[in-house]
């Protein structure tokens, strides 16, 4: 009798442990909705702030017509350094660690007979990288409230460099105004532009979004 309360013991221990399962797969999707929910600061604000405010201040009738980032390009030509390799790899190496992603090299889509330069040449006459989404917002941050502060001399960015499409575009003498880069990168120095693609932009619009985000402007002039 002894041995068959066992094995009944043992068939119904079983059930219980199989029930326990179920319990810790349900525990997964609350993980990832927890890492849905994270998202970069400026990203947050123009959502649930910025995007209302531009809204009233440009007397817009509908939400789909305010600005908005929709991609920010980081470049930097070589120049007549192009067939120096130290020099091509810090800036390739500059652009990864500033960006967080691998830069693309361009070649040249023309000729230009005072640098020497022949259209579709094998060396590389630049490279940039192209941020979206979440790498954009907090790549324009750390630009706007690290880099820029520690540029020499600084006064504010300008206010005319828009074009037509409400695009903005700014420029950097050195890239060792990111705390990314290490002494051993700023061993050899260049410089570096950043774009900023703005989606149904116009230069009012898009200056008062980049205000919002904080970009230092220089002060206007009577």
């Amino acid at each position: 009798m002894a041995e068959k309360k066992t094995a009944a013991t043992k068939k119904a221990v079983k059930p219980a442990v199989k029930a326990e399962k179920p319990a810790v797969k349900a525990e997964k999707p609350a993980a990832k909705s927890a890492k849905t929910v994270a998202q970069p600061r400026l990203k947050a604000l123009y959502n649930n702030e910025f995007k209302a405010k531009l809204q009233k201040e440009l007397g817009l009738k509908n939400i789909n017509q305010v600005p908005k980032l929709e991609k920010v390009v980081v470049s930097s030509g070589v120049g007549k350094k192009r067939e120096d390799k130290r020099f091509t790899e810090t800036v390739a190496l500059t652009l990864a660690k500033i960006t967080g992603q691998a830069a693309t090299s361009r070649l040249a889509k023309k000729s230009i007979a005072t640098f020497k330069i022949r259209k579709g040449m094998g060396a590389p006459v630049g490279y940039l990288t192209t941020l979206r989404n979440d790498k954009m917002y907090e790549f324009v941050d750390r630009l706007i409230n690290i880099a820029l502060p520690h540029v020499r001399d600084f006064h504010g960015v300008s206010r005319k460099a828009f074009d037509a499409q409400g695009n903005y575009s700014l420029g950097l003498r050195e890239q060792t105004v990111f705390p990314e880069i290490t002494f051993e990168d700023a061993s050899v120095l260049h410089g570096l532009e950043v774009t900023f693609i703005i989606k149904n932009g116009s230069k009012e619009g898009s200056l008062k979004l980049l205000e919002l985000f904080g970009m230092p402007f220089e002060k206007e002039t009577k």
